[in-house]
């Protein structure tokens, strides 16, 4: 069994859900149908472990502001009931990221191999400019 589950579930209270007007052509409706959704979700009042709040609270998203606050925009599509289906969707996607754990780098080295094309690049390029020179009479 791993560290970390494949799925996180998240309590609906926790999530703040929004109906808004969307923005864009849409004609007559667009004006009196509020079927885009604004949902706020906040890091750390959050039931998560504090091991996936850090993370998300690191991640360089602009989805996340600076005080700990997911705040997500759907208005794809023209139900509103979609477009909640959607938000919530992203919502996931972005704790879900940062519930697999980083892979650890391990150092390599390079082989003799590659040191030596290298230096011999180096050399032949050095070449290169030396033949550029004032030519002498």
């Amino acid at each position: 069994m791993s560290l970390f589950p494949k799925r996180i579930a998240v309590a609906e209270n926790e999530i703040e859900i929004k109906a808004i007007r969307a923005q864009g052509a849409g004609g007559q409706n667009v004006n009196k149908v509020s079927s885009a959704i604004h949902l706020r979700f906040s890091i750390n009042n959050s039931s998560l472990l504090d091991v996936y709040k850090e993370r998300l609270l690191g991640l360089e998203d602009q989805r996340i502001t600076k005080d700990g606050v997911i705040i997500i925009k759907a208005q794809q599509y023209r139900s509103q009931e979609k477009n909640r289906e959607e938000a919530i969707r992203r919502l996931y996607e972005i704790i879900n990221a940062v519930t697999k754990s980083p892979k650890e780098r391990r150092q390599t080295k390079p082989t003799h191999g590659s040191q030596q094309r290298r230096l011999d690049s180096k050399v032949q390029r050095g070449q290169v400019k030396v033949t550029r020179g004032k030519v002498i009479d």
